[in-house]
């Protein structure tokens, strides 16, 4: 235990390495979170954070949200493409916009929009939902404001009535027929939009989303469309109004060269469209902007091989040669790189509420003279393994017995407590072996499955379908960290399962020394002594594509400011209170009320016929009203 070091920590669960510069691990060994770059000496002690949420009160599990991390990334993006254009002597403008569908959740929103607002930073809305919200809350009147994705003629006079309410609103024409709405409403109403045309790309991103560009792409217009769109604007008396040319390529960009070569495609397409008489004033470059969420630093599907700096040099850079080469003018650069500003944020807090073991830990029956052989032939090779110092021959040996058992209880031969005591001893056997390879420096390929075989599950007190989407639909990797005892060895090897009633809702893909591990390290839990896991890079899409699953509901949520003045460097300055059972009743339709009372016509009929006494059906209804009322998670011990 002593050997054990912070460094010992950090190489195993890479915090610093997907922590971007806000989690590190201090010398207490507690995780520390540091939300303003720019003043180092602002650290908060995660643990103190726990402590007062259980002040408080807030059941587990906990959604915690760091908005100075939120307002520093806005920050960091809109100052590293002004510093970029600055050095580059480029023409243009940086203006960025935020994308809601990362994200919708109102107070992520109010602080994007309040922490861009220096940098005339706006949103992007994508439905007709998120057009109403943008319309409210896109108030800086030199942002702008994107539309994406397919519209139809309502979504299209929603976006007429923000441009009556001095909205600088750019409608992104996904479709070639959406051109016919938008002059026909043009006509009608009798004020002209700002228009932009989304091309779809050649150029492919890398990982999952790679089917965002190319010929089968959703959206977007072929070059064939893009010439015939420029003629169809000029013919109605539009080409004024052509403003932004748009392109996307992917979500989670883990390539570096992918970018380049968009940017040098997109940047082609927007000088052949100045050729032909296009007055384009930007070019939004879309999403893409990855996270590190493996620490790697590759082009891993759950990392990427670029920094911030790197990526917008290449999209300013690459912009300028071209348009330079084209004698075209810089155009204003816009991005929507949602989870690059929101990941960090936001992580998922749950305690750890038991352990699943694989292997058989009761009593061991003792020896029979009668016994069949198979169970005495375990006993032996389980009793006297310092005999067979080959590691090999003993696994090799523990299995076949082991399956003569299961054959020999199928057909009558052993009953169920010898079975069970073969069982037993070979999981003891299997612990033996997996002590010894520990030490070992070579491991053959077979054996090494011993450790997933033996691996615990860590019971966790959340569900992976509302909390880590992704982990089960598209197996993302987010980073988990206990929040305490990293300076104490992890001698646990588990997987991370929640409460929900099925077999899929696990953890079962960590950070590990050579890619991607089944399994992690976790401490040992004690009696008496709350164990707590932090989900991290938990903002971007994991809160707000969450489902049911069980009727489990959202989470409480506590939001963390930093506070220099206070003794802990945070005070809490929201709490959100997450769904209570009552409500995911309604949501799926049923009536809480009515089923209340339903129950308490059956406890006044049991009392009316004596098989209750009066005060005990009385707390029978309270206790069923109070859990109707309760969180729809475990309520731990305090």
């Amino acid at each position: 235990m002593n050997n054990w070091t912070i460094e010992d920590a950090e190489e195993l669960y890479r915090v610093k390495r997907w922590g971007a510069g806000y989690f590190e691990i201090g010398e207490n060994g507690n995780l520390k979170i540091t939300p303003s770059q720019n003043n180092e000496s602002l650290r908060i002690d995660f643990k103190s954070v726990i402590d007062e949420i259980r002040a408080e009160g807030i059941q587990f599990p906990v959604v915690v949200r760091f908005h100075d991390i939120l307002r520093a990334q806005v920050a960091k993006l809109n100052q590293v493409f002004r510093d970029t254009i600055s050095a580059a002597e480029y023409q243009g403008n940086y203006m960025g916009v935020y994308p809601v569908k990362v994200n919708q959740m109102r107070e992520v929103v109010e602080e994007v929009v309040d922490a861009g607002e220096p940098f005339q930073f706006g949103l992007e809305a994508g439905s007709k939902a998120e057009l109403l919200t943008v319309m409210a809350y896109n108030t800086n009147p030199g942002a702008l404001t994107i539309l994406n994705g397919y519209k139809d003629e309502e979504f299209m006079r929603l976006a007429f009535m923000g441009l009556l309410m001095g909205r600088r609103i750019i409608i992104v024409v996904e479709k070639f027929s959406e051109l016919y709405t938008i002059a026909k409403l043009a006509k009608e109403l009798g004020i002209s939009p700002e228009i932009g045309l989304r091309a779809k790309m050649s150029v492919k991103g890398r990982g999952k989303w790679a089917g965002s560009a190319g010929d089968r792409a959703k959206f977007g217009l072929s070059t064939s469309e893009l010439v015939a769109a420029v003629k169809y604007l000029k013919d109605e008396g539009l080409d004024e109004r052509l403003k932004l040319l748009h392109f996307h390529i992917g979500s989670q960009l883990t390539d570096i060269r992918a970018i380049k070569d968009a940017i040098t495609e997109g940047a082609r397409i927007y000088a052949e469209l100045r050729h032909l008489g296009a007055n384009l004033e930007f070019v939004d470059v879309g999403g893409g902007l990855g996270i590190d969420y493996d620490g790697s630093a590759s082009t891993n599907e759950s990392s990427r091989n670029y920094s911030i700096k790197e990526y917008v040099g290449d999209i300013v850079y690459g912009m300028q040669e071209i348009c330079d080469a084209e004698e075209v003018p810089h155009p204003n650069l816009v991005s929507e790189s949602g989870r690059a500003l929101t990941a960090h944020h936001s992580c998922v807090v749950t305690e750890v509420v038991s352990e699943i073991k694989p292997q058989g830990s009761q009593a061991i029956h003792t020896s029979d003279p009668d016994e069949h052989f198979i169970v005495s032939n375990m006993r032996e090779l389980s009793e006297n393994l310092e005999k067979y110092p080959n590691s090999q021959e003993v696994y090799n040996d523990a299995g076949d017995w082991k399956e003569q058992a299961l054959n020999a209880f199928k057909l009558g031969v052993l009953n169920l407590e010898q079975l069970a005591t073969v069982e037993t001893l070979y999981w003891q056997i299997m612990q033996v072996i997996q002590t010894r390879l520990e030490k070992d420096e070579f491991v053959p390929e077979e054996l090494k499955e011993i450790e997933l075989q033996m691996a615990s599950q860590y019971l966790g007190n959340f569900s992976v379908f509302q909390s880590a989407a992704d982990t089960w639909a598209i197996d993302q990797i987010l980073p988990v960290v206990p929040i305490t005892r990293m300076n104490e060895k992890p001698t646990i090897t588990c997987s991370i399962a929640d409460i929900t009633c099925d077999s899929d809702g696990k953890i079962d893909n960590f950070i590990g020394e050579d890619g991607i591990s089944p399994t992690i390290k976790m401490h040992p839990l004690k009696p008496n002594e709350h164990y707590y896991v932090g989900l991290f890079l938990t903002g971007a899409y994991q809160d707000v594509m969450g489902d049911m699953h069980n009727l489990f509901g959202r989470l409480n949520e506590v939001h963390i400011f930093s506070y220099d003045d206070d003794p802990e460097d945070f005070y809490i300055e929201e709490i959100v209170r997450g769904s209570s059972v009552e409500h995911v009743l309604n949501i799926m339709q049923y009536h809480p009320k009515s089923m209340a009372q339903d129950v308490k016509r059956v406890i006044d009929k049991k009392i009316a016929d004596g098989e209750l006494k009066p005060r005990d059906g009385v707390k029978l209804i309270d206790f069923y009203e109070a859990c109707l009322e309760g969180y729809t998670y475990l309520k731990t011990t305090s």
